[in-house]
């Protein structure tokens, strides 16, 4: 290249023209293209045109290495305690200008601030990734593959990856999980396996000796658990516990006796006693579904046969008498279920017994 700066600079009146390759792609033009550069100059001596000349140069672009992961929906997973194949979600583009093998490692995080919100506080469990066989971007069990890596992923191609783990049961609203997906470029090839490690061939501009060497760059950013230009990026996704919190409470009253009646009743044997059970959860909880309710009544008390009706209020810390009787009393037990209770709901059961 210096042998023709050289050249024009002594040719007063030189016109050049110049062919260059165009970008291929958006990561730039694909490796081991050959760009050839020509220049032509035309010059006269005494007023005559003489022979142009010119001169080529040649060189093959270099392999850039570069990766992005993200975490697709810029929020964390809500996910029930006990919950299994619970799903975060990420993709994988290839913004190199080759196409590549990534291996793909999921880590979870010990402590520290979370990707979102709070503190990473547990780990979840059976941790698998999966890579989006049908590209519907929704994980489907039995559809989509579990992988160690992708595969021939083309330049300027992405897949969508999911990390898919089971969460633990004795948990609470607000434990969060912190997982990462990190995924590492490898030589890419026809084989169905995962090519080998990259190394970078040419760290500085003083290294290049052979313009029709093909040197390996590493062009990526520093991601959420690695550094910049090492060949692989990151990102970071919260598994967030959402729990039901239920509060149950039992009331009692004394309905009527066999000598008062209902003016100002006693607790005496023959005596009709008003069971009530709440349940309330928490402001802010998770909705809790069928919650199944059972009651074994003391040998001291009989059911009256009168019904169990569930989905009753609360008015001032006193049972309503409303609801359905839609409960049950067999073998000395009461029992019901609650369709669901929402969060900042109260919900009851309410029957009587008689004190033998």
């Amino acid at each position: 290249m210096n042998r023709i700066s050289r050249l024009l600079g002594t040719v007063g009146a030189a016109a050049l023209t110049v062919v260059s390759a165009s970008p291929a792609f958006a990561s730039g033009t694909a490796s081991g293209t050959s760009i050839t550069n020509t220049v032509t100059v035309q010059y006269q001596v005494g007023g005559v045109s003489q022979t142009a000349t010119g001169a080529s140069d040649t060189f093959k672009v270099d392999r850039k290495i570069n990766v992005t992961v993200a975490e697709v929906g810029s929020t964390a997973t809500d996910v029930s305690p006990g919950a299994t194949a619970q799903v975060t979600t990420f993709t994988v583009t290839n913004n190199s200008n080759a196409a590549l093998d990534f291996a793909l490692v999921a880590a979870q995080q010990t402590g520290g601030a979370a990707a979102f919100a709070g503190t990473d506080s547990f780990d979840a469990t059976n941790v698998k990734i999966y890579v989006d066989t049908n590209t519907n971007g929704v994980y489907d069990p039995g559809t989509d593959l579990e992988v160690a890596y992708l595969d021939e992923l083309a330049a300027d191609a992405s897949k969508t990856v999911f990390v898919v783990a089971d969460i633990p049961l004795s948990l609470g609203s607000t434990d969060v999980a912190t997982v990462s997906l990190q995924a590492t470029g490898r030589e890419g090839g026809t084989a169905a396996s995962m090519g080998g490690a990259l190394s970078q061939t040419n760290t500085s501009a003083a290294n290049e000796v052979d313009p029709m060497f093909v040197d390996t760059v590493f062009a990526d950013v520093a991601g959420a658990v690695d550094g910049a230009r090492d060949g692989a990026h990151s990102a970071k996704d919260d598994f967030k516990v959402l729990a039901a919190a239920l509060s149950i409470s039992k009331l009692s009253r004394v309905v009527s006796d066999p000598f008062n009646g209902t003016s100002n009743p006693k607790a005496i044997p023959g005596a009709t006693i008003e069971y009530c059970i709440v349940v309330e959860n928490a402001t802010g909880s998770a909705t809790a579904s069928s919650v199944a309710i059972s009651d074994p009544l003391p040998g001291t008390v009989t059911y009256d046969g009168g019904g169990v009706f569930l989905d009753g209020t609360v008015t001032s810390g006193a049972c309503n008498a409303d609801g359905t009787n839609t409960g049950a009393h067999a073998a000395g037990v009461v029992t019901g279920t609650l369709s669901s209770v929402a969060a900042g709901e109260t919900k009851t059961l309410r029957f009587r017994a008689t004190i033998n």
